[in-house]
Order: structure tokens, then C-alpha cells, then sequence
């Protein structure tokens, strides 16, 4: 990963005190729109609705192995749910939820079952990373999908939208993993880094991120603050 680049031991101890060791927040993405901020100026914003979430579950090292916290987000009618979920939400007391998300935690103290997580972990200027499923596109060819250049289209060549060679027959004899090739383009889980925080709203469990998020109005996001390598 980080193959001709250095990087300081200490790099390394805090990306390892830091990754998957933050709590966040479980939402909807609203759409986009545009706001002013308190000096006027205007920025495009995704408004993201993350309605409180409730802790499920609490794991320590004794009983799981490892310290986290399970998040329910998402109230739904217990005929939605299978009867394995229903058990496993009824040790809690927990309503049934739609999503659950665990997170990983240093201290366990300071999380309680039925707790609500909701947007107050967050505040104006908060720097934040945005998870979700990025808009699926269908199947494309290759100019498409990566942008390849077409052969040409007069002089006999039969050789238009073709994706040409992809690979010597005589050395290696095979196709090298990765190669870029006709396919289906998005549906993948794709994470938005570094979105400000511009405005968020308790009342109506909105959050204002400025710039775009993964996926279609609708889907599921995961909030989280961001993880920036040699920054608290």
C-alpha cells in the first residue's frame, strides 16, 4: 500500500490507534442543494437525514474478544425482520431496526444499551468521511467504462469499439488479473474523505456536508470523522 513511500514509525502507531476505532452515524441522503454560510459565502451542500441511532449491543475483550458497539438505525415493523434478528434485538430491549452497524471503541464506559447516537457527535466544520454504495451504471465497454480510445472507423478497419489485446499468448499464455475490461460500472462501496461539515440541524436530524456523496437519494450513508494520516 505504501510501496516507494516513506513514512515515520509514528505514522503507523496512529493509524493503528485511529483506524475503526471512531463512532459515527447511519443516514439517508436527502439530495443537494446550496446554503449560505455565516460569512455568505454559498456552498454546495448534500443534506444527509441520520435519525438518532440506538446501541443494541455492547461486545468487550472478555466476552467477544474485542471493545465495540452495535448501532441500530432504521425502525421498522418486526414482521420486516427474520426471527433470529427479533431474538437477537429482544436481549437488548432494542425496537427492530432495519441496519445495524458495529463500531470499534478504546473505552466502554461511556456507552450504555438503548443510548441514542445522533447527530450531535458532529459540528460546523467538522471534517468527515462519507461511506455508501456508489449509482450503478449498467454494463459498459471499455470506452465507457475506463475511457479507452476507439480504433478507427474508415480504410477497412473492422476494429471500432473493440477492447484489442489483452494479453501475449506465448508469455504468460493467460489474461493478468485486473485487466481492465468490459463490465458493470458503480455499486460499489465508495468512501467521499475530508466533506466539511457546514451546517447541522438537531431538530430535524440533518447534516449539511459540502460537495457530494456516494449514492442515490435515498440510500444508506455511513458519517464518520475523518481519518487524516499525521493530523488530530
Amino acid at each position: 500500500m505504501y510501496a516507494g513511500l516513506y513514512l515515520p514509525a509514528s505514522t503507523f502507531s496512529y493509524l493503528k490507534g485511529k483506524t475503526n476505532m471512531t463512532v459515527g452515524v447511519l443516514g439517508k441522503k436527502v439530495g443537494m442543494t446550496q446554503v449560505y454560510d455565516k460569512n455568505g459565502i454559498l456552498h454546495p451542500v448534500t443534506v444527509i437525514e441520520a435519525a438518532p441511532g440506538r446501541i443494541t449491543q455492547v461486545k468487550s475483550e472478555e466476552t467477544d474478544g474485542y471493545k465495540s458497539i452495535q448501532v441500530g438505525f432504521e425502525e421498522v415493523k418486526a414482521k420486516k425482520l427474520s426471527k433470529p434478528e427479533l431474538g437477537h434485538l429482544a436481549k437488548s430491549d432494542s425496537k427492530p431496526f432495519r441496519q445495524l452497524k458495529e463500531f470499534r471503541v478504546e473505552e466502554l464506559e461511556s456507552y450504555k444499551l438503548g443510548e441514542a447516537i445522533d447527530v450531535s457527535l458532529f459540528k460546523e466544520d467538522d471534517m468527515v468521511d462519507v461511506t455508501g454504495k456508489s449509482i450503478g451504471k449498467g454494463f459498459m465497454g471499455t470506452i465507457a467504462r475506463y475511457n479507452f480510445s476507439r480504433g478507427r472507423m474508415t480504410h477497412g478497419s473492422k476494429s471500432h469499439r473493440l477492447p484489442g489485446s489483452i494479453g501475449a499468448g506465448t508469455t504468460p499464455s493467460r489474461v493478468v488479473k485486473g485487466k481492465k475490461m468490459a463490465g458493470r460500472k458503480g455499486a460499489k462501496r465508495i468512501t467521499a474523505k475530508n466533506l466539511r461539515v457546514i451546517k447541522v440541524d438537531s431538530e430535524r436530524n440533518l447534516i449539511l456536508v459540502r460537495g457530494s456523496v456516494p449514492g442515490v437519494e435515498g440510500g444508506l450513508l455511513l458519517i464518520k470523522p475523518t481519518v487524516r494520516v499525521g493530523k488530530d
